[in-house]
């Protein structure tokens, strides 16, 4: 699997995963999060603007997307019933998708991220197990509580902070 970072040209395959990822989330329980249309289109041209969305891709496929984001996420400022683990620069992952036809895109995703910077933050609904799964699964620690201020969401609800 190649990560590379998203181009303009990838917004349709990008779309198909989100609508994929949206379908299965909505299956496992988890139909609010995302709703039915986010991430909008707008919004991912936004960060394939700034190089901060990237692609899984196999045989040149596209198999998964993901946006890193290096640097300060508002949204993690106040964080309830925990705490991060320290104040060192990170990086957040958002809005991690897969097409799920391909196998290990999470993980192909983390080792790209690592190597970008070693500290790194996600969050995740509640109702999202199958993030949370994953988050654990390779070594992410539930730190608490944070609160989605800024608008990127659908419901507006709090979500699961993690930290490697």
């Amino acid at each position: 699997m190649e990560i590379r970072p998203a181009a303009l040209a990838d917004l349709d395959a990008i779309m198909e995963i989100y609508e994929h990822a949206r379908t299965y989330m909505a299956e496992q329980g988890n139909a609010s999060q995302w709703g039915q249309f986010y991430p909008f289109r707008e919004l991912l041209e936004e960060d394939i603007r700034k190089n901060q969305c990237y692609v899984c891709t196999v045989s040149g496929q596209v198999c998964g997307v993901f946006v890193l984001v290096l640097g300060e996420e508002p949204n993690y400022r106040v964080i309830e019933g925990g705490s991060w683990k320290n104040s060192n620069p990170y990086g957040v992952i958002h809005r991690l998708a897969s097409g799920g036809t391909v196998p290990g895109v999470f993980g192909a995703c983390l080792e790209f991220c690592k190597a970008q910077i070693p500290d790194l933050r996600a969050d995740t609904h509640e109702n999202n197990r199958t993030m949370q799964h994953l988050l654990e699964k390779y070594g992410f620690e539930r730190r608490g509580v944070i609160r989605i201020q800024d608008g990127d969401t659908v419901d507006g609800s709090s979500r699961i902070a993690y930290q490697l």
